[in-house]
């Protein structure tokens, strides 16, 4: 076919331009070892015979070298084309195409250019462009692209959460258990180290597990190589906080304390600080909060409102503070699931059981707990049983089945009541009250929010009529405590027999911390549904039998309580002590569990009871306490 003729009416920088945009519009490319190279300088004036073909391609030999010199003004009849493009190609002429060839300095500039453009201005280039505006004088060189302005990050957005981590310290604590097989002395002295935080009032917050039974705590500031000595204030076991402070005035200075933020949302971002194992070195993990309700308190055997997060908490972290994104503590880690068929599951105490925990302590100058009402209850979701209970359509609550004798408020409900609200907030048929939008949790909640001696109003139904009652709420009390709070366990010894006082502590001390599967049943009933009588009532039992002479016959009793001597209930071991020193009768007489008896001779056990205190080397017969 016959070469065609170049368009005179075509500007020669459009066909050059055009000539680099065959690949976006699926035409034929030039083949650029073909084209002569040029030596640099000035845009030679293009030659009055220079054509190119029309449909953009380039079958011609190539052009002569061109001579230096300036760039020439585009002809007059170029300006029609320019305002009115007759094709996509002259319309794409104002657009070139990033690594032009048309000279050594226009390849630089457009490598410059394909660097610095994002991807959705370079794809822009490559699209065919619009027409341009009229009274366009320059060239496509000279084109300004509308490039979407990306805003630089910030410092502080960067990191917005390291200030925060200058006020992470490592606690250092000494601790010296009491010693339940033997409870005239304790146990050897052990380490941990575990994190903390300060904030507002030279306090500093950890978990209370951290510092329990403590002999020394001992505090280190992030990128600091001295150990602070500090006092114990608090010690909260139903939250697992304790308050410590430092009297040191060089701990204080250049570390600002945490703000606390909100209660997070689900899915918020998390970030755990502190000094768990694997490091001397500050620690940093990440999550989201995965769950938001009432928890059971490992530590403090209770149940409270706690953050299920996915970040990682190991032995260490445990009173690190929990960050949000907006660097603010919104919790502190205290424990962690460990379980065959869970991964990544942690708990973190959230603000609103902290803050409790220290306006309590403020209020009162020392730590008073978390009320609770004294009832055992029933969900109500059988429509016969609501029926029965005398309920209408549009009531809902929960039943009480029993209330502690201790309780303040067994003097004003009874069992069998039906409990509609409590401050005012109705209660629905599975015990749960409105928490957030779309989020429902466990009534016990709002009970814990109040503090020890506070009343509230509570609606109950009782004969399908309502009553309303002002309760003083206070502290739950156990017949099985869950703490001993620091102080040594109570005893006595009689003849080598030694009474001690059942606590949790002491039941993990004898069975290990799997006590709920292989302490005695009879203990664990006592310990899951026996309620106190009265509030100075304990569980007292005979721990072991001191092997002497006079015991012959009794060696196996073991963890086995007593429940009478010489015929009177035994309410206490203080009680017991009392009547075994006054008694003027010629046996003593213990009523043990499971229908037992142990008869001594009162003139011989007391004998008896110096030779084996000196044989094991045991400084007295009972505990301090006992002897006030």
């Amino acid at each position: 076919p016959t070469e065609p003729k170049p368009d005179p009416s075509r500007p020669l920088f459009v066909l050059r331009f055009a000539s680099h945009l065959h690949e976006t519009l699926g035409r034929q490319t030039m083949d650029n070892h073909d084209a002569p190279k040029r030596k640099r300088g000035r845009k030679p004036k293009p030659p009055a015979a220079a054509a190119a073909p029309a449909n953009g391609t380039h079958d011609s030999a190539p052009s002569p070298k061109p001579k230096r010199g300036r760039k020439p003004k585009p002809p007059a009849a170029a300006s029609p084309d320019n305002d009115h493009p007759s094709s996509p190609l002259a319309a794409a002429a104002d657009t070139p195409k990033p690594g032009s060839s048309s000279g050594p300095r226009g390849r630089r500039k457009s490598r410059r250019g394909r660097h610095e453009l994002p991807s959705d201005a370079d794809a822009a280039l490559r699209a065919p462009p619009s027409p341009t505006r009229r009274g366009a004088s320059k060239g496509a060189a000279n084109m300004k692209v509308d490039v979407p302005a990306v805003e630089p990050l910030r410092w502080e957005q960067v990191a917005k959460v390291m200030p925060s981590m200058d006020a992470v310290v490592k606690v250092f604590c000494v601790h010296t258990e009491p010693n339940f097989s033997m409870p005239w002395q304790r146990k050897r002295q052990y380490s941990s180290s575990s994190s903390g935080f300060i904030i507002g009032g030279r306090r500093v917050l950890t978990n209370a597990h951290s510092v329990e039974h403590y002999t020394q705590v001992k505090l280190k500031k992030r990128g600091s190589d001295t150990k602070y000595l500090a006092t114990v204030l608090a010690i909260g076991n139903e939250c697992d906080i304790a308050m410590l402070t430092v009297d040191d005035d060089e701990f204080w200075k250049g570390v600002l304390p945490l703000e606390f933020g909100l209660l997070p949302a689900l899915q918020d971002a998390v970030t755990v600080v502190g000094y768990p194992i694997g490091g001397d070195t500050i620690s940093v993990t990440s999550g989201v909060v995965s769950r938001i309700e009432i928890l059971s308190y490992v530590h403090g055997s209770t149940e409270l409102l706690g953050l299920q997060i996915d970040a990682a908490i190991n032995s260490g972290n445990s009173g690190g503070p929990a960050f949000n994104d907006q660097g603010k503590c919104v919790g502190i880690a205290f424990q962690s699931l460990k379980h065959e068929d869970a991964e990544n599951i942690g708990y973190v105490i959230p603000t609103p059981v902290i803050k409790h925990f220290i306006q309590d302590y403020e209020k009162s100058g020392e730590y008073t707990g978390f009320p609770i009402l004294g009832i055992e209850w029933q969900k109500m979701e059988n429509p016969d049983l609501r029926k029965a209970m005398g309920m209408k359509s549009d009531q809902k609550g929960v039943r009480i089945r029993r209330i502690e004798p201790t309780a303040p408020e067994s003097g004003c409900m009874q069992p069998s009541d039906i409990i509609l609200s409590f401050d005012g907030i109705d209660i629905a048929n599975d015990g749960t009250v409105p928490f957030r939008h779309g989020e429902r949790i466990g009534f016990s909640y709002l009970v814990s929010q109040k503090y020890t001696g506070e009343k509230a109003r509570v609606k109950v139904l009782r004969n399908s009529k309502i009553h309303e009652f002002n309760i003083k709420l206070s502290i739950h009390k156990k017949l099985i405590p869950a703490h001993i709070k620091g102080r040594p366990p109570s005893y006595y010894i009689v003849a080598g027999f030694v009474f001690m006082v059942v606590s949790v502590p002491y039941l993990r001390s004898e069975y290990g911390k799997d006590y709920e599967f292989d302490a005695p049943v009879k203990l664990l009933d006592k310990h899951l549904h026996a309620m106190a009588q009265s509030p100075d009532e304990q569980l007292v039992v005979v721990s072991q039998v001191l092997v002497a002479d006079i015991n012959i016959g009794y060696e196996e009793l073991v963890n086995t309580q007593v429940r009478a001597f010489n015929g009177k209930p035994v309410n206490n071991l203080k009680q017991l002590a009392t009547m075994v020193e006054d008694c003027k009768e010629e046996f003593l007489k213990f009523d043990m569990d499971y229908d037992q008896v142990v008869v001594l001779e009162t003139k011989t056990a007391r004998a008896a009871t110096q030779d084996i205190l000196t044989t094991h080397c045991i400084p007295s017969a009972m505990s301090d306490d006992l002897k006030a």
